[in-house]
């Protein structure tokens, strides 16, 4: 099996697929992944520096092997620590601000959204006036005319 598939059997997540995973948490929150969703988080991975190297192979992978792991007993928290331990404090913003870029997409974000976004800062240990001012700044990157 190869790493990228066998992500529920370690004890550990690389910082890549932490990042993914982060971004799945809140893609999933609102009762399934949509294809505004999808799009959102495959640009980033094409685009954002913290993903050199990271293929979409790789990120399809990694958001299979995230989904799975939610669908475990206590997935949840699973999910979190991995994310937490995988993530130095420094890539912890950038998963935050991830996480705030696909819960924008959906323009208006419901309950489900906004609970895991809030479960994904405290797990991250995010000061929350940092992440007010993170989702404030997505919203506005996604306002239309």
């Amino acid at each position: 099996m190869s790493k990228k598939n066998d992500m529920l059997t370690r004890e550990a997540l690389d910082a890549q697929e932490a990042l993914v995973c982060t971004m799945v948490l809140v893609a999933a929150a609102s009762g399934g992944i949509n294809d505004r969703e999808i799009g959102v988080m495959s640009g980033l991975v094409q685009t954002l520096p913290v993903f050199r190297g990271f293929s979409s192979e790789q990120l399809d992978a990694a958001t299979e092997a995230a989904i799975a792991l939610l669908r475990e007993e206590d997935g949840l928290a699973h999910a979190g620590k991995l994310i937490s331990q995988a993530l130095e404090p420094r890539l912890r913003e950038t998963a935050y601000a991830l996480a705030c870029e696909v819960v924008a997409a959906n323009r208006s974000a419901d309950q489900g959204s906004l609970r895991m976004l809030e479960f994904v800062g405290a797990e991250l240990r995010i000061d929350p006036l940092v992440a007010a001012a993170m989702e404030r700044a997505a919203r506005a990157r996604r306002q239309q005319v």
